[in-house]
């Protein structure tokens, strides 16, 4: 049906999160449409990104730095770390502006059918940030079954070094963090509670 580039194009556009055939589509027709220096500058940007983001050396978020903006900031609180699965939950969380401590990105969830274990997370990187004075954890993990067993592994890590809590349920089970709104992640890091 479309000339062999632009069914190319289409067909790599689809490959993005949430973008199906019919986005894709209109995307490609869009992109087709614009100014050659627009489509460079685009094409510039992506593989800008992709060569020059790395992760942060202390908490894994994305940084173009060895050391992320919010683990440089002096004015963050050293003494609360915030634990997330990745950058995207950062991103939600930051939106709520009532969080100003720290973070540390597990980098995904315990899932032995997946073949992903504690080796797979950066947690043992965690466990060497907590022997700081650090006063308490959050663990802000989505509650999918495998968000509540990553929970429940790393709280009983960490419960015998500092006070550990996880966000209250204002999240709906099954629920990702990066959807949900301001309101509900500002509500659920406010009633947050101590892991027995």
């Amino acid at each position: 049906m479309y000339t062999k580039p632009l069914a190319n194009l289409i067909e790599q556009l689809q490959k993005l999160p949430g973008v199906g055939t019919k986005t894709a589509q209109r995307l490609a027709l869009h992109i087709l449409k614009r100014p050659d220096d627009e489509i460079e500058a685009l094409a510039q940007a992506i593989l800008f990104a992709k060569q020059q983001v790395g992760t942060c050396q202390i908490c894994h978020h994305l940084s173009a730095e060895p050391i992320c903006e919010i683990c440089s900031n002096p004015q963050r609180d050293r003494s609360t770390i915030c634990v997330v699965i990745d950058a995207r939950d950062i991103i939600a969380i930051e939106k709520t502006r009532e969080y100003k401590g720290l973070y540390h990105v597990l980098g995904g969830v315990l899932s032995p059918m997946d073949g992903i274990g504690p080796e797979q997370l950066h947690i043992h990187s965690l466990l060497k940030r907590v022997k700081e004075p650090v006063t308490e954890v959050i663990l802000a993990i989505s509650p999918t079954v495998e968000g509540e067993t990553t929970t429940l592994y790393v709280g009983n890590l960490l419960k015998h070094l500092t006070k550990v809590t996880r966000i209250a349920f204002g999240i709906p089970m099954g629920g990702d963090l990066e959807y949900a709104d301001e309101v509900t992640l500002a509500k659920a890091l406010e009633g947050r509670q101590e892991l027995p």
